[in-house]
This record gives C-alpha cells, sequence and structure tokens, in this order.
C-alpha cells in the first residue's frame, strides 16, 4: 500500500503544466474523432470490436489463455494499421471539414443570389411540369472527379438554361447539373448513389443527390417527375415538400449567398 502511495506522488510530482497541455488535447482529439464518428455505422463497428476486445482481455486474464493473451499484447500495432483503412470514409470526411475551414478562412467563393434564384425559378417551373431535375451547388469541396463524368457547359446559369438541359429526350437530360462560382459548367453528371434506405416515393435521383452530400459538402436541389415535388439534400440530410418560398430561403441559408456586385 506504501509503495502504491509513493508511486502515485512521484507521478504526480512530475505532473506539470506541459502534461496538462498533452493531456489537454488527446482529449480534445478522442472527442473530436467521437463526434465526427457520432451517428454513423463506424461507430456500431467501433463499439463492437471494443466489446470483443474487452471480453477477449477478461477470457485471457481470468483462464490464464496465454495464447489469447500473445495475441491481444502483440495486435495493437496491427490495430493501428486496420483503423485508417476500416474507418477510411469518416477520415477523409474529417480532412476534408478541416479543409473547408481553412478554405472559409480564406473566403472561399459563395454563390451570388441571382444565381439562387435562377436555380430555384426553373425547379418551381420543372416542379409545375413534373420534369426530373438535379442541380448540385459546389462549395468548398471540389467536384472535378464527378464533373468529369459529365458533359462540359460553362454557361451562366438560367432558369431557360436548365430547363432545356433537363427536357425530357434531351441529351443531356439524364444526370445531374453542376454549378460552380455562378456558372453551370456540367451537365450529364454521374453521381455517388446514398446507400441509405430511403422512403419508396424517392427514387434513384434522389438517392444520386443524397449521395454526393454524404461525401462532400455540395448542396443539392432534386425535382422528381412522379410527384413534382422539390427537395434538397445537405450533409446528408434530405429536405422535402418545399415550394418556391421554402427552396430559396432553404438554399440561402445552406449556401451563405451574397448580393450580385458584391466583393
Amino acid at each position: 500500500m506504501t509503495g502504491l502511495v509513493n508511486l502515485f506522488r512521484d507521478n504526480f510530482q512530475q505532473f506539470d503544466a506541459t502534461s496538462a497541455l498533452d493531456i489537454a488535447i488527446i482529449s480534445l482529439i478522442f472527442f473530436w474523432v467521437l463526434m465526427l464518428l457520432r451517428g454513423t455505422t463506424a461507430m456500431a463497428v467501433m463499439r463492437g470490436a471494443f466489446i470483443l476486445l474487452i471480453a477477449a482481455f477478461l477470457l485471457a486474464r481470468v483462464f490464464d489463455l496465454r495464447v489469447l493473451n500473445f495475441l491481444i499484447t502483440n495486435s495493437f500495432t496491427g490495430l493501428l494499421i486496420a483503423l485508417p483503412i476500416v474507418f477510411q470514409p469518416e477520415l477523409r470526411r474529417a480532412l476534408e471539414r478541416v479543409g473547408r475551414t481553412g478554405a472559409r478562412a480564406f473566403g472561399a467563393s459563395i454563390s451570388t443570389e441571382g444565381t439562387l434564384e435562377a436555380i430555384t425559378e426553373a425547379a418551381g417551373d420543372m416542379a409545375k411540369k413534373k420534369v426530373g431535375a438535379l442541380i448540385v451547388i459546389e462549395r468548398e469541396t471540389g467536384l472535378q472527379d464527378y464533373i468529369e463524368s459529365g458533359i462540359t457547359v460553362d454557361a451562366l446559369p438560367s432558369p431557360e438554361l436548365l430547363h432545356g438541359i433537363f427536357f425530357p429526350n434531351s441529351p443531356l437530360h439524364d444526370g445531374a447539373v453542376v454549378v460552380r462560382n455562378d456558372r453551370v459548367v456540367a451537365a450529364a453528371v454521374t453521381l455517388p448513389l446514398s446507400e441509405n434506405t430511403m422512403p419508396g416515393e424517392l427514387g434513384t435521383r434522389h438517392r444520386a443527390a443524397l449521395g454526393i452530400t454524404e461525401r462532400t459538402d455540395a448542396i443539392s436541389v432534386v425535382v422528381s417527375e412522379e410527384t413534382g415535388g422539390i427537395s434538397v439534400a445537405a450533409e446528408g440530410r434530405m429536405y422535402t415538400r418545399l415550394d418556391d418560398v421554402r427552396l430559396r430561403a432553404l438554399l440561402q441559408r445552406l449556401v451563405g449567398a451574397r448580393r450580385d456586385g458584391d466583393a
């Protein structure tokens, strides 16, 4: 008992401001990782791995299982290598968030109200005529990999242009339109599909709209050709049953538009 008290006292005497800072940084890193994984499948995987590891450790200690104890003791190096592979999507999302924070600090570009107004007007008009459409607004995360899968357009956004692209049986109506820096840069773009379960009335176009927002910080506006409903996907979440007024307000809030002519 005395030895334990002396050991505790010796360790406490070595504790200084640097040690406190070290502990605080490590705690913040763990907290940030847990917040990042919260609500994802990665959290369930981590919880299951932790339970199995604790159960194996207790079995090895209680029953003196030497082989199992050896495997647990020497498996941490392998786990450190496996973690970046298993949680690659979450780690990539974390690095993108850090990069987006830096981009905002350096004044990353945002869309003007004119661009959002053109998208809103086009979506409302196509919804009335039940013309399916999918418009993606690029923000800080670049979409060049997806843009290259489509057809280059490079034109100012307007309701007439967007309606013409998505007009039924037109060469470019399949796929998505990508808007970057107040320009329609590409059409007929192929997007990744979300793996999340969606309501029956939401089809492939909605899964694509949601899928791109799960991997990037883009905003998707989708019009259903079956129901004429307007939806917006952002940060892996779908906002449905929007009208022109709600769509305009939501886009202004999510994209953070500036007035035309502002610096």
